[in-house]
């Protein structure tokens, strides 16, 4: 009987994964609650009109259709019997397993104020980057029919988050403002609108060297942002968001669009893993991996990506690819009775944030440019990660044809948002 691998999760933790048990003789299941895989680094684009959600999204079914011993799943996993070696699911199927592979991801927190998620919108999730953007165009909407003016709270746009997401919407955001809808409206001036990034770090990209933070905080104070640090969120409601100084005094910012670039948190699946093995985990909740990414005391299972604690490696996609393709690895070798391969060790190729037109920071390989140079590497890593051929075109299309025009062609007002009003 074949060995049964399965994989919970079709991000690129579990797709690198999948692909590395190609050759194998393994009957593997990939798992997951949407049927597609989505390319999450360029999801702020969804949310600003530069890009349709399929341009980004790539069908499970699709990618794996020529490997017979691939089986793809949709459903959400609930609960694991470590001893049994079964999931069930939600809806009360039941998945047989001789080796688990739990690449679940992350989602969104709001450090325990779930009160907030109604008014702070959050991006993490296709329907998240819809909702955004309804709330983004719908401003400028309302804005235009009250005849708002400058300081309006329908033309002031808060980001909560100096990390890469809050860099690169609000540099997306001033390029709206400023260029997309400059000639669109009658009775106000879009470009009036204020862009605020506030976080409680004393600098933006934490993750960053100071040189490379400073470098994108220029470009986006040019670009008409303000960047205040230093300040603790202690509200969001529909008026606003209300801030603490460190010395205890409290700032109110009056706005009606408010973007959650905060932290994440693990999925429930993690949370169930802990509670069937005892698993380690570290103050995040993640799950303390051995060096070969397995659980203490179950070698059959794997855990990696975001919800993988080992190093201190950042949740971000090359260090989730990586782990993935070695999960996959250490297994084909399992069942080709062969050693294992070395230690998990991460090769960190750099990172990047962009930030506007042609403008963008990057450390790569441990040298730090700015500027149009960064912007270019970083639009072709982009491109050349897209799962399918056809994405790759379309978005090469679409940033061309922005690049000289400055058009959205994506910006449409669906979903939720617009059934409220």
């Amino acid at each position: 009987m074949a060995h049964k691998v399965l994989v919970i999760g079709g991000g690129f933790a579990g797709l690198s994964a999948v692909q590395a048990l190609e050759s194998s003789d393994a009957e593997i299941t990939l798992l997951d609650r949407r049927n597609f895989h989505l390319f999450q680094p360029l999801l702020y684009q969804v949310a600003t009109g530069s890009l349709s959600p399929s341009e980004i999204s790539s069908p499970l079914r699709s990618i794996f259709s020529k490997q017979q011993h691939v089986r793809v799943l949709l459903g959400e996993a609930e609960h694991i019997d470590a001893t049994a070696r079964v999931v069930t699911l939600v809806d009360g199927a039941r998945l047989q397993y001789d080796t688990l592979i739990i690449a679940a991801g992350s989602t969104t927190t709001y450090f325990g104020h779930d009160e907030w998620r109604p008014y702070a919108q959050c991006l993490k999730s296709l329907e998240d980057a819809t909702e955004m953007r309804g709330r983004i165009f719908k401003a400028f909407e309302h804005a235009e029919l009250e005849g708002s003016q400058a300081n309006s709270p329908w033309l002031t746009f808060v980001i909560v988050g100096g990390g890469a997401t809050g860099v690169e919407l609000a540099g997306a955001l001033s390029e709206i403002a400023h260029k997309t809808l400059k000639e669109d409206f009658r009775s106000i001036r879009p470009e009036m609108a204020q862009l605020i990034i506030v976080d409680q770090a004393p600098r933006l990209l934490p993750a960053f060297s100071e040189h490379l933070a400073m470098k994108a905080e220029q470009a986006l104070v040019r670009l008409g942002v303000q960047c205040r640090y230093g300040l603790r969120v202690t509200c969001i409601d529909a008026d606003g968001v209300k801030l603490q100084r460190p010395d205890g005094s409290h700032l109110e910012i009056p706005s009606k669009t408010v973007l959650w670039a905060g932290g994440v948190a693990v999925p429930e699946i993690v949370k169930e893993l802990h509670r069937a093995t005892d698993a380690p985990t570290d103050n995040r909740g993640r799950i303390k991996v051995l060096p070969d990414l397995s659980v203490p005391a179950h070698p059959e299972i794997f855990v990696v990506g975001d919800i993988a604690a080992l190093d201190n490696l950042p949740g971000v996609a090359q260090v989730a690819m990586q782990q993935g393709r070695y999960a996959g690895k250490v297994i084909a070798r399992r069942l080709r009775k062969q050693d294992p391969p070395a230690p998990f060790h991460y090769a960190n190729r750099g990172d990047m944030a962009v930030i506007g037109r042609a403008s963008a920071v990057a450390n790569i390989f441990g040298f730090e440019v700015s500027g149009f140079p960064a912007w270019f590497v970083w639009a072709f890593i982009h491109i050349l990660n897209l799962i399918e051929f056809q994405n790759r075109i379309i978005v090469i299309v679409r940033w061309a044809f922005q690049y000289l025009t400055f058009s959205r062609g994506a910006r449409l007002i669906t979903g939720t948002e617009q059934d409220k009003n």
